[in-house]
């Protein structure tokens, strides 16, 4: 098992998601500037595009990454000699776990819908708003507060299980 790079003992790509998190989350913001401030809608198109992509290559390779360690908890519990986390204090950390999942499961449904209901074809520089468009928009703020608590919740599971231990 690789250990990771932010100083603790969690596994390498454990790291790189938490990482990605938090630079999606910023990201994310940029695309939402980009569109509501510089109008600049195809930019906006493809940022959320590559957003998606890069989420979703992430994710998968910290799935690949879960199975080859067995799993969350042999992850936070390295040594099962001398575990990390036992009893209340693996149960407070399972429960933010749940707490995530409910997040990091609805975020990518409710991205791949709301990349669904953009308008696909050439972007006219001032695109005339359907009722397409408006469902969009209201989509794309739904993930994006999906999106940050993802984000929020997963970084809050990493420093629960790993930084603020013992």
């Amino acid at each position: 098992m690789w250990n990771g790079f932010l100083g603790t003992d969690a596994s390498f790509m454990l790291d790189v998601v938490v990482c990605a998190l938090g630079v999606v989350a910023v990201l994310q913001a940029i695309s939402i500037y980009i569109v509501k401030v510089a109008r600049n809608y195809t930019l906006h198109k493809y940022l959320q595009i590559t957003l998606a992509v890069a989420l979703l290559l992430t994710v998968v390779a910290f799935e690949v990454d879960m199975r080859i360690h067995g799993g969350w908890v042999n992850i936070i519990n390295k040594n099962p000699d001398l575990p990390r986390l036992t009893g209340p204090a693996l149960d407070h950390v399972r429960n933010i776990l749940y707490i995530h999942l409910i997040f990091a499961v609805t975020t990518p449904l409710l991205w791949t819908v709301t990349l669904s209901t953009a308008p696909w074809g050439k972007l006219k520089p001032t695109p005339q708003l359907t009722g397409w468009s408006k469902f969009h928009k209201q989509l794309g703020w739904l993930s994006t507060i999906d999106l940050a608590l993802t984000s929020a919740t997963g970084i809050w599971f990493y420093l629960a299980a790993f930084v603020f231990t013992k």
